[in-house]
């Protein structure tokens, strides 16, 4: 599929790889409208960081996902639907996952349900690799059983199988698309690379983590993204899930140790015990297989973790970037 002259949404533009999904398909001269939470700030997330002059060239429409009439009214005259929005921190979870199932599972279907009355012509629904929860064989293809092990996980799971069986019952063109562990500028506080930077860069020589050992397949954002759109692009895709991986691993031991000798080696490590998951619901180990991606589309990485690690940390050190995030806290 040709994305040109095709009119293009995507929900959750406002969040870190919404965001780069959208700078990325403006740099690609496409047609892109920006679906973005509604709030009393009139904030748009991240795009409030974009240049003007790319700003010009995208469609704001400020909204709420789990809104029916408003995703319909957003979605009307768009071919192409990136469907990214969602509440992702596994931790906040655990506390509201009412909000969860509101956001996560609803609004998927709101996405679909639109989808499906206005004949648009592909929609790619984000999954997330929490669903396979920790690893039952690797690399973990898209054959794996999945395992609700937090209240996040299992409203994604939901979401999945709600567009499969769209899909199924009324051969709506959907695609599940499946990132691993996404990392990169403008990631949530939430999330462990943000977490250790900030904390390094704003001085601490004590690094505050929770479980050291999980292991992550970790991907550069702009990896993802071009995932996403190579997913898009490809006619064998639709009604498939796909991983987007490298196919590699790294335990948050090594990755805590790799960031504290690139920005400051007299710091160490300890464990805080606000920071740990309940034992059964921790995630101990993903490990993508993306041979699926690889067969279906032009896809391949083309950032290693060390240089996406440097980019990412760069960004963090320009004081306007850095003074976003609390680095004193832990972050839900």
């Amino acid at each position: 599929m040709d994305l040109k002259n095709k009119k293009i949404l995507v929900t959750g533009a406002d969040g870190f790889i919404g965001s780069h999904l959208v700078e990325e398909l403006v740099d690609l001269n496409l047609n892109v409208k920006a679906f973005v939470y509604y709030n009393s700030f009139n904030s748009w997330g991240w795009l409030d960081s974009f240049p003007k002059e790319k700003l010009k060239k995208i469609e704001i429409f400020t909204g709420d996902i789990r809104d029916p009439n408003g995703v319909r009214e957003a979605m009307k005259g768009c071919d192409i639907v990136f469907h990214l929005a969602a509440l992702i921190a596994i931790p906040f979870s655990y506390h509201s996952p009412d909000s969860y199932v509101d956001t996560n599972i609803k609004g998927t279907l709101n996405i679909l349900q639109a989808a499906k009355d206005l004949n648009c012509e592909k929609i790619m629904v984000t999954s997330t690799s929490e669903v396979y929860g920790t690893a039952q064989y690797v690399p973990i293809d898209e054959k794996h059983p999945f395992q609700g092990q937090s209240p996040y996980s299992a409203t994604k799971i939901g979401a999945d199988r709600i567009a499969e069986s769209f899909y199924r019952s009324f051969n709506l063109p959907v695609v599940i698309v499946r990132p691993f562990n996404t990392f990169g500028p403008r990631q949530s506080a939430r999330a462990v690379i943000p977490t250790i930077i900030t904390q390094l860069l704003s001085g601490e020589k004590k690094i505050k983590l929770g479980a050291l050992a999980p292991t992550r397949d970790l991907v550069f954002v702009k990896d993802t993204v071009n995932g996403f759109i190579k997913i898009a692009e490809s006619d064998k895709t639709i009604g498939e899930e796909i991983n987007i991986a490298t196919q590699s691993e790294i335990s948050i031991e090594n990755l805590a140790k790799k960031m504290i000798n690139l920005i400051n080696p007299e710091a160490k490590i300890i464990t805080d015990d606000i920071r740990l998951r309940p034992e059964k619901s921790e995630v101990e180990r993903l490990y993508g297989s993306n041979q699926k991606i690889l067969k279906l589309t032009d896809w391949k990485q083309r950032f290693s973790f060390e240089e996406g690690l440097k980019a990412t940390i760069e960004w963090f050190k320009k004081d306007e970037n850095l003074k976003r995030y609390k680095a004193d806290i832990y972050n839900l």
